[in-house]
């Protein structure tokens, strides 16, 4: 009887052994756990240049990523910390093809290795865009921000969602779209003096829409001065200049006619345009051309300036007479302008006339409600 119960023992344990073989050759063959992704998919086309590529990995880390343009060079990116992503940090160009690859290590210490490629998008037209104020410019306390493109923006909601205004101190302001091409953003009150004011229009790749995207990414910083206020209270003949809070300066001036209409110096808000010592001025209806005047500051295209009239010295401080702009006396007309910074507002009242907000720089002729019903984002 012993003897039978070791020989049954002994077959069990051979049966035993050769079980566990089976299971070493079966987990072998297991695959590794790690999955790699990557959006855009391989094989991808019409891909945006302007949205970051993204390597990611579940079940694992990723060791090592590259993405390469058509000429091999790598394009410059960034491994998350937990080692889980890997995003592109650069922007990509349009209309070219790119290739990527990609190792990592999964949970089951097994390596992984992925790679593909894809292609960017071809824009039927690159619509280039401006931004105004420029760098380090110091501006009145009424300066819009203006951002111009070269060409109608249809999709107007995409372009303004790019846009971004940052102030210290903070302001409360909005976006609105004047045209097809022009889109400004004006505070709700004028700006504090003193504002520092950032602006990002990170166009690059926006879809404007018929096929049409944004050339390059914008960037402004700039700053607004003290706060000048120019009020001209027509019927006063006189051109008052506050600053901070304090009238710094009164001048003697002439509007224009009264009773013309045609002719008034029209009620609104405005602002300082344009600087130019000397300008031409110029009106064939009314029987004058190539009159060269000094000092003149524009406040607004449809043709109003503050500028010198000693021809006009007679009725400067006692009637309007111009056609339309203030007329200062020179001496006078030199000290305004040498105070003036461009974005400073011109308060008109008192007038007989007005004229529609559809010249420029007509931003601060709407009211608040006015201005956030231009907005594409309403």
């Amino acid at each position: 009887m012993t003897g039978i119960a070791v020989a049954a023992v002994l077959s069990l344990v051979a049966c035993t052994g050769g079980g566990g073989e089976q299971a070493k050759q079966q987990q072998e063959e297991v695959p590794p756990v790690a999955k790699v992704a990557m959006d855009p998919a391989d094989g991808a086309k019409d891909v945006s240049p302007a949205t970051p590529v993204k390597v990611t990995v579940t079940q694992g880390t990723l060791t090592e990523v590259t993405l390469s343009n058509a000429d091999g060079k790598p394009v410059k990116g960034e491994l998350a910390a937990d080692k889980l992503s890997w995003s592109s940090t650069e922007k990509l160009a349009f209309d070219k093809t790119y290739t990527w690859s990609s190792k990592a290590t999964g949970t089951d210490n097994k390596q992984v290795e992925a790679k593909g490629g894809f292609t960017t998008l071809k824009p039927a037209k690159q619509i280039r865009a401006t931004v105004n104020p420029t760098d380090n410019a110091v501006v009145g306390i009424a300066m819009p921000i203006k951002v111009e493109f070269d060409a109608k923006v249809k999709d107007k909601a995409a372009a303004e969602k790019a846009l971004t205004v940052e102030s210290t101190p903070k302001v409360e302001g909005a976006w609105a779209w004047l045209n097809d091409r022009e889109v400004h953003f004006r505070p709700k009150e004028y700006w504090p003096a003193n504002t520092k004011v950032k602006v990002r229009a990170e166009l690059y790749g926006i879809n404007y829409g018929d096929g049409n995207y944004g050339r390059a990414d914008l960037s402004t910083q700039f700053s607004v001065g003290r706060a000048q206020i120019v009020k001209a209270y027509t019927p006063s003949h006189k051109l008052v200049v506050e600053r901070d809070g304090q009238t710094v300066a009164t001048y003697n001036a002439s509007y224009g006619k009264d009773n013309d209409a045609n002719l008034n110096t029209p009620n609104g808000t405005y602002i300082v345009m344009q600087k130019n010592a000397v300008e031409r001025m110029d009106n064939p209806k009314y029987g004058y051309t190539n009159v060269m005047k000094k000092w003149a500051v524009r406040i607004s295209n449809h043709g109003e300036f503050i500028h010198e009239n000693n021809d006009n010295a007679s009725n400067i401080g006692r009637a309007n007479t111009s056609h339309g702009c203030a007329n200062l006396m020179e001496a006078d007309a030199k000290k305004f302008f040498d105070s003036a910074l461009i974005g400073d507002p011109v308060e008109v009242t008192g007038s007989k006339g007005s004229i529609a907000p559809q010249y420029d720089v007509y931003d601060w002729q709407l009211s608040w409600s006015q201005w956030t019903a231009k907005s594409a984002l309403r």
